[in-house]
């Protein structure tokens, strides 16, 4: 199909490229494997991200925004009477349990950045961002252990294929939002 007005075609690049990873991993994407599943001509995929490593760039940031937006639209940030660790602890398994192959994806494009340093500072917006969100009920420190406890708790259900538990999750995460208050021993 030839469109010579597309306005979406740079999102459907992206969600293409996200596809391509979900598949067959990073290795399997190509500007060639990118432009047939979005169905559009390879100088496309040229023409909107001259290098790979920008389209990794533009589909982790799109990626990060899943988790984000949960968190965002969560009464976790507006309401300072919410239990923010088990309100976390419900978000991440919400998010954990709502569509598995978008968050194998999404870690897949996150820990890319391990050997594309291009990826490094979209890898680190996730980590700022929720910092920034958790200013108003944490210090900056214990947000970025929030940050480090949710995507351990994520990695570690994804690799080992253990169902994720909520209650563990919220007691670790009450241990960090709340050092001094009683915790339930596991």
């Amino acid at each position: 199909m030839v469109r010579r007005y597309d306005p979406d075609r740079r999102r459907r690049i992206i969600d293409a490229a996200i596809r391509v990873v979900g598949r067959d991993g990073i290795a399997g994407l190509s500007h060639r494997t990118v432009a047939a599943e979005a169905d559009v001509p390879l100088g496309s995929t040229t023409y909107h991200f001259s290098s790979l490593d920008e389209l990794l760039v533009a589909a982790l940031r799109q990626s990060n925004e899943g988790f984000g937006t949960t968190v965002m639209d969560s009464r976790v940030l507006t309401d300072p009477e919410c239990d923010l660790a088990a309100e976390l602890a419900r978000i991440v398994g919400q998010w954990l349990t709502s569509d598995r192959a978008e968050v194998e994806r999404c870690y897949e494009l996150y820990l890319a950045a391990l050997r594309r340093p291009a990826l490094r500072p979209v890898a680190g917006e996730w980590i700022d961002e929720v910092v920034s969100a958790l200013a108003h009920r944490v210090d900056e420190a214990t947000a970025r252990a929030v940050a480090a406890l949710v995507d351990g708790l994520c990695l570690e259900t994804l690799l080992t294929g253990q169902p994720y538990d909520e209650e563990y999750a919220r007691a670790m995460l009450a241990r960090l939002v709340a050092p001094t208050a009683p915790v339930d021993p596991l």
